[in-house]
């Protein structure tokens, strides 16, 4: 079977997505690690560092919804990117000033967190405009899979240019990377349509709520929405007890620990390959069902985690599990949420959908972290892990197999 053709317009939307998603591999945990490495903070710096900046992005975003959705969705992604190029830039410059403070990280980081929303939100609304919806899963699987094949590549990539050049390298190609992704755009031909509001669909105060209402007055989209937030939130809250115990309790050097996520990203490609076979053969409903179950069952793994080979080869093993499970029920989500939103509501949806789940991030982050600081980080790995094996219990009965919002 040939490889399905998208355009010439899709190809540079995914050049611009791939670019700025192999920089942020580059970057991955960058903050956190100049947390560490350079200002030496311990566990509630770190796990600050990763809560209270997206939940702060997340607030700053609540506001842009809106104002993405009534708004041609190619400048509001070069805009996105710009102010997350300019914004990241600050971190190097500061370092070497010798200006750079832990303020000044939480500020990038909420900043950052709010134009990743507001661009995937209009994103996904550009995506859903000239795609076919038969093509849908084909265009998320292919973004799952430049995800995950980016965070291979680029921690370990990232690891040696700290080692060899300083702990703010990563930052530089991550900025600069956010720069090209607004070239690429700017390389899109053709006129994009204005929107136009529908109904009620005017930059007011209840518009705000108007992805919130859709999702959670769907049934799937509800169940879906509250799974996904936990299971996001409790993972993503073990990245920084993982950086304080294998950096500083277990001795891992850098290189190691990058090593630790990024090789099992790998298992990003084979999960993405695999979405769309998957789902003609099984179905979606199963696919949403049983994967989602999957990706909750191994985060307790990392409560063994030891010094040494076997240490790194327990991380490594867990991600790869973690990841492949993901890597196929993110796509299959993606397109189940495209299909099921109005074209008039895709930007305010997605926005509401990703506020959630940074929020959830944040608090979770933020408890686990507070956990870490009085029993240790290795206690609060534990509640993570116990916590997200009851989250299948969230996962809908069924899901509606009608597609564009009918219902």
């Amino acid at each position: 079977m040939g490889r399905r053709r998208l355009g010439r317009r899709f190809g540079w939307l995914w050049t611009a997505y791939a670019v700025s998603a192999y920089g942020s591999g580059l970057g991955f945990g960058a903050l956190p690690l100049i947390a560490v490495l350079a200002l030496h903070a311990g566990p509630a710096e770190v796990s600050a560092l990763s809560a209270v900046g997206p939940a702060v992005g997340a607030l700053i975003a609540v506001p842009l919804a809106p104002w993405v959705e009534f708004r041609r969705k190619r400048p509001v992604m070069i805009a996105m990117d710009l102010t997350r190029f300019a914004v990241m830039a600050t971190v190097p410059v500061a370092y070497f000033l010798g200006w750079l403070g832990f303020v000044q990280l939480l500020v990038v980081s909420a900043v950052v967190a709010a134009a990743k929303i507001a661009f995937s939100a209009a994103g996904g609304a550009y995506l859903k405009a000239f795609v076919p919806p038969d093509d849908l899963l084909v265009a998320n699987a292919r973004f799952e899979s430049t995800n995950w094949s980016s965070l291979a590549v680029g921690p370990p990539l990232g690891g040696a240019a700290i080692g060899l050049f300083g702990p703010v390298t990563t930052v530089v190609a991550d900025a600069l990377s956010y720069l090209f992704s607004a070239l690429c755009l700017t390389a899109i031909r053709g006129r994009e349509g204005a929107p136009h509001p529908t109904g009620k669909g005017t930059v007011r105060a209840g518009g705000l709520l108007d992805g919130w209402r859709h999702i959670m007055g769907h049934p799937g989209l509800r169940a879906l929405y509250l799974n996904n937030m936990l299971v996001s939130g409790l993972i993503m809250a073990t990245e920084p007890l993982l950086a304080v115990l294998l950096l500083r309790r277990l001795g891992f050097p850098p290189w190691q620990y990058a090593l630790a996520f990024a090789a099992p990203c790998i298992g990003g490609l084979i999960g993405s390959r695999l979405a769309r076979r998957t789902v003609a053969r099984h179905g979606r409903h199963r696919v949403i069902r049983t994967v989602g179950a999957l990706r909750a069952v191994w985060l307790i793994g990392l409560v063994f985690v030891r010094p040494g080979v076997v240490g790194l080869l327990t991380v490594m093993a867990v991600q790869l599990a973690i990841v492949i499970n993901m890597s196929l029920y993110t796509p299959v989500l993606a397109t189940y949420r495209l299909e099921h939103t109005p074209a008039h509501l895709v930007a305010r949806t997605l926005s509401a959908w990703s506020i959630g789940q940074q929020a959830s991030v944040a608090v979770l982050t933020a408890l686990a972290g507070l956990l870490a600081d009085v029993t240790g980080p290795r206690t609060a790995l534990t509640a993570a892990g116990l916590l997200v094996l009851t989250t299948p219990l969230l996962l809908p009965a069924a899901t509606r197999e009608t597609a564009d919002g009918r219902t």
